[in-house]
């Protein structure tokens, strides 16, 4: 199952073609999922993994709260350039990592935290989602936070220019399964560069032992 070529284009030619803050995922503080993350009680030494972070500003916040153990992982290069281009000497203290995520070879077991924001409701077809939940399962510590937010279903139906899925709270939990306690689910409304609302869904588990 690899990730097509074509895939890896079409977000480095995003990247390439748009400013940081022109995409529509743009947030210029990842004010509820760094609040997930604090009220979840995280240690500041724990393993924190920001999968499709891209150019995200979350790991901005995190390395400003003091955490201390960060991966971005991303498919674009592109992105994850720009990213450490705007956190300057900051970004020595990241780990990066340019792969997909269901491809990539993460170490076993070494994350606290999982911390997707809409890379999830991409994987449209059932195979590529079964891998991402056994990525997860593979690399979080038993008893890690996997916090996952992706379009609601009110939300949009595409995303740059791609057919995404929409999930409610108990039908994103329903495809992680029971390895996967559901702590709590926030919804939040996004509004785009371009001042459209987009409905998401956040949803916060923990991995069982």
């Amino acid at each position: 199952m690899g990730v097509s070529v074509q895939s890896k284009k079409h977000w480095e030619n995003v990247y390439s073609t748009k400013a940081t803050d022109e995409v529509s995922w743009f947030q210029e503080h990842a004010t509820l999922s760094l609040k997930l993350i604090r009220d979840a009680g995280i240690l500041l030494t724990a393993s924190i993994i920001d999968v499709g972070g891209g150019a995200s500003t979350l790991v901005d916040d995190l390395l400003l709260n003091g955490y201390e153990n960060i991966t971005v992982l991303d498919l674009s290069g592109t992105a994850l350039t720009k990213a450490k281009a705007r956190l300057g000497s900051r970004a020595s203290a990241v780990q990066w990592l340019e792969a997909s995520v269901i491809e990539a070879e993460l170490p076993t077991l070494a994350y606290d935290v999982w911390h997707d924001r809409a890379v999830f409701h991409f994987l449209t077809a059932a195979e590529e989602r079964h891998a991402y939940v056994q990525a997860v399962l593979r690399a979080i510590k038993p008893g890690g936070l996997v916090i996952v937010a992706t379009f609601a279903e009110d939300g949009p139906t595409k995303c740059s220019g791609l057919p995404v899925m929409r999930y409610g709270a108990n039908e994103l939990h329903a495809e992680f399964g029971d390895e996967f306690l559901l702590l709590g689910h926030e919804k939040e409304s996004h509004y785009t560069p371009g001042g459209n609302e987009q409905r998401f869904i956040y949803c916060v588990c923990r991995k069982l032992a």
